[in-house]
C-alpha cells in the first residue's frame, strides 16, 4: 500500500497511480462567484419584457390552431352526417313515405351541432328538392336509381376576436336506391 512517510491520501510522487489520476498538490486558483441574488437583480425585469412580446405571438398560434381545429370537426362532422343520411334513405326504399324527412332525421340526428344555417338539397332520380320534406320523392325511390344529398353548412373564421371571414362547408354524396 502506501507508505506513511512523506505521503498523504490526495498524492504522493513516489506512489502515484499511473495514469496521473493523483498527483502532486498543487496551488489551488480561487475563483469568487458571485451570489445569485446579486446577479439576478442586475436583469431584473428581462424575463418579463421576454414573456411581454412572446406571449402575443403564442395567443395568435394558439387561438388560430383552436379555430381550424374546430372547423376541421364540423367539415367533418357534416361529411359523416350527410353520409350517413344518405345511406339510409337508399337502403329504405319502400319502406319511408317521405326520403328528405327521413335524410334530414338522420343528419340532424348525426350532427346536433350543426342543425342551426344547415342547408340540404336533395336529387332522387333526377328530381330536386331543397326542401327537408318531399312525399313526392318517395315515388322517384326506384331500384338502381341514384339518390344525390348536398349539405351546406356556413361557419365563420374568428382568429383572436377578428373575422376573417364567411365561408360554407359543402358535402355531397350520391348513392345507388337499393
Amino acid at each position: 500500500m502506501f507508505a506513511a512517510a512523506n505521503c498523504d491520501f490526495t498524492g504522493c510522487p513516489k506512489h502515484s497511480i499511473p495514469g496521473g489520476m493523483r498527483g502532486p498538490k498543487t496551488a489551488e486558483k480561487r475563483v469568487t462567484v458571485q451570489p445569485a441574488r446579486k446577479r439576478a437583480g442586475q436583469e431584473r425585469g428581462a424575463s418579463f419584457v421576454e414573456f411581454t412580446l412572446i406571449m402575443p405571438v403564442l395567443l395568435l398560434v394558439a387561438t388560430g390552431m383552436t379555430a381550424f381545429g374546430v372547423a376541421l370537426h364540423n367539415d367533418l362532422v357534416l361529411t359523416n352526417a350527410v353520409n350517413g343520411g344518405a345511406q339510409l334513405v337508399s337502403f329504405s326504399r319502400g319502406q319511408t313515405t317521405d326520403p328528405c324527412a327521413t335524410a334530414y332525421t338522420a343528419i340532424s340526428n348525426a350532427a346536433p351541432g350543426l342543425t342551426s344555417g344547415l342547408s340540404l338539397t336533395y336529387v332522387i332520380d333526377g328530381s330536386t328538392y331543397t326542401t327537408n320534406s318531399c312525399p313526392a320523392g318517395a315515388a322517384n325511390m326506384v331500384q338502381g336509381a341514384t339518390l344525390q344529398v348536398t349539405g351546406s353548412y356556413p361557419y365563420s373564421l374568428v382568429i383572436v376576436g377578428e373575422e376573417l371571414g364567411t365561408h360554407s362547408f359543402k358535402a355531397q354524396v350520391s348513392e345507388v336506391i337499393q
